[in-house]
């Protein structure tokens, strides 16, 4: 049974803050449905994939499903025979199809093809439906007045493609706009319809936004931009910018954007829209700053949070988890603890089977479980990672009958997303029993220290801090942000298992 313990809370005075979210969910495509909005992102090679989000009021949201059930593309997504990292999940679209009542994800991976998705429900269950041998990069779903499919896509020069009825495979497409040379690259396409009029959001990365309109889905299109290089409400992060236009039941408009937040990675801002003489958006920023707070777009409702208390009774995982890569389903169990048993034999934590993920809260949060781990075979290593091209754990290590908790730094991985280096101890305590309570305090926030502090407890009330703080770093590259992780894998035999008998997630 899953206790949360918190909940999201109105804002007193009907403000919210920005971020609205303060978790890793770039690429953001949202949409409304009846009085409910619904929100879906880019999670590369993380399983299952494009998380679904809910939400009441625009501002508050909880994870209610994935679209993409299992990455079945490749062995690799296994980690079999290589690995996907910052492969995968990019840029997609989530829609909604009223006459059919159906809803509709797609996405290219690797630059190759394109699959569909549908579900009845944003919870699913979801299905693949169709493969499309072209790649629909960065792709926004419009479903128009008179229910015809079109796909925005494209980096630089955008097309749009027309679909087929059933909306699963396409018609014709073509070139509709190239930018001009001035703005250069733009991608990250959504697709709207507003009085009679069609409009392509892009981005140019990495802050700016521009809006393209024409009369037709198929152009001409002509440009304007819509925000370049505001000022972010969190300071150290960067522009609001690729991001998404939504309504509310009243009327009033919205635009959802990111901003590059690293070391905790992108995530969502909110603000208010205009629509000018020229037919035109504008975002409202006061000063022209993306302000730190705004009047909620509708009354307060609160929903369940990512904060709380998992102690794994339930037959399947909640949609705040996601495994890296595809796990080994024979290898773990769930509804008296999550037992993971060791899935891969080797020294390397990026080629661990079967490590699971959650998404650190900003601006600080903590993870803290309790390991059962009388199960663990000589040469097993388990516990509680940040996980990301650079990363470190706290965790149990068992070699020649002695138990030990560890703290690890400095495994990385090189350019090409290969490890290059598999970490060495900072500081190691000799453990007994069979239980002992692991803490992993991560501060995201741009620019402060950025600090992974490692502790450990023996009894679940007193704690003790072991090893140096571990310094995330802030680089963009490997696109998502650091998450918590929790792994066992073995480097002698395979074999042993442990029991993660309570998570706790929980902001200071």
């Amino acid at each position: 049974m899953k206790l949360s313990l918190f909940f999201v809370l109105p804002v007193l005075g009907q403000q919210f803050n920005n971020p609205v979210l303060w978790q890793d969910l770039a690429d953001l495509d949202v949409l409304r449905v009846n009085n409910t909005y619904y929100y879906s992102a880019s999670t590369m090679h993380y399983s299952p994939g494009a998380p679904v989000l809910r939400s009441y009021d625009l501002v508050n949201w909880e994870f209610i499903g994935h679209s993409v059930p299992v990455l079945d593309w490749s062995p690799k997504y296994d980690l079999s025979g290589g690995n996907a990292y910052v492969k995968g999940i990019w840029a997609s679209f989530l829609g909604y199809r009223p006459r059919s009542d159906l809803f509709y994800w797609g996405g290219c991976i690797e630059f190759a093809k394109t699959h569909i998705y549908t579900a009845p429900a944003a919870t699913g269950p979801w299905t693949r439906r169709s493969t499309i041998d072209s790649c629909y990069y960065d792709a926004g779903l419009l479903v128009d007045d008179d229910d015809r499919m079109y796909v925005a896509y494209g980096n630089t020069n955008i097309s749009v493609a027309q679909m087929s009825p059933d909306g699963l495979r396409q018609v014709r497409t073509q070139v509709v706009f190239r930018s001009p040379k001035n703005v250069g690259t733009i991608e990250g396409s959504r697709f709207y319809k507003y009085k009679g009029s069609y409009y392509i959001f892009v981005t140019k990365p990495p802050d700016a936004q521009y809006v393209l309109k024409a009369a037709s889905p198929f152009g001409p299109y002509t440009m304007k931009v819509l925000v370049n290089r505001i000022p972010s409400p969190v300071a150290g992060s960067g522009a609001p910018h690729q991001g998404g236009l939504v309504t509310t039941p009243s009327g009033a408009w919205y635009y959802m954007a990111f901003i590059d937040a690293y070391p905790g990675g992108r995530v969502p801002v909110l603000a208010p829209v205009s629509w000018g003489a020229d037919g035109f958006p504008t975002v409202q920023a006061p000063g022209s700053r993306w302000a730190a707070s705004y009047p909620y777009p509708g009354p307060p409702r609160a929903v369940k949070s990512s904060l709380g208390v998992e102690t794994f009774e339930a037959p399947t995982l909640g949609p705040d988890w996601e495994w890296n890569h595809n796990p080994d389903v024979s290898k773990f169990a769930l509804g008296n603890g999550l037992v993971l048993r060791t899935a891969t034999r080797t020294l390397d934590l990026y080629a661990a089977r079967n490590t699971l993920t959650r998404r650190i809260v900003g601006p600080q949060s903590s993870a803290t479980i309790e390991l059962d781990f009388e199960g663990m075979r000589d040469g097993d290593r388990a516990g509680l990672a940040l996980l990301r091209d650079s990363s470190a754990w706290i965790g149990v290590q068992k070699d020649g009958g002695e138990v030990r908790v560890v703290v690890v730094h400095g495994i990385e991985m090189d350019d090409k997303w290969r490890t290059a280096k598999m970490g060495s101890e900072v500081e190691a305590v000799p453990i007994q029993g069979g239980t002992v309570w692991l803490r992993l305090a991560a501060d995201i926030r741009p620019g402060a220290g950025r600090a992974g502090i490692f502790s450990y407890s023996t009894d679940g009330r007193s704690w003790h801090t072991l090893g140096r703080p571990f310094v995330m770093k802030t680089a963009w590259q490997f696109f998502m942000g650091y998450r918590f992780a929790v792994f066992n894998f073995a480097t002698k035999v395979l074999g042993g298992e442990v029991t993660v008998r309570r998570f706790e997630l929980n902001m200071p």
